[in-house]
């Protein structure tokens, strides 16, 4: 049986992805430009929107990250699907 999911659920995905988009690039251009203060400024500004959104999501809709990267709830919520990587 297939869980129905709230629009959230996919918006608050679709805005980690775009982040976390944003700080692969700023990676890759800080790699080349190690002294641009205004990229790092924006990176470290993005690395903790980031954070905020990863925080959000899994206080809605359970952990995105194993590894102890992500809490779980009680009951040990990892054997709930849909995963993320599964929408």
């Amino acid at each position: 049986m297939s869980k129905t999911l709230p629009p959230e659920y996919y918006q608050l995905l679709e805005d980690i992805q775009a982040v976390d988009f944003v700080l692969v690039e700023l990676t890759l251009y800080l790699d080349t430009h190690p002294n641009d203060y205004d990229a790092i400024e924006q990176f470290n500004y993005c690395a903790k929107e980031s954070r905020t959104l990863k925080n959000h999501f899994e206080k809605q809709f359970g952990p995105l990250m194993q590894y102890g990267r992500s809490y779980s709830n009680y009951p040990w919520d990892w054997g709930q699907t849909p995963w993320p990587w599964q929408v």
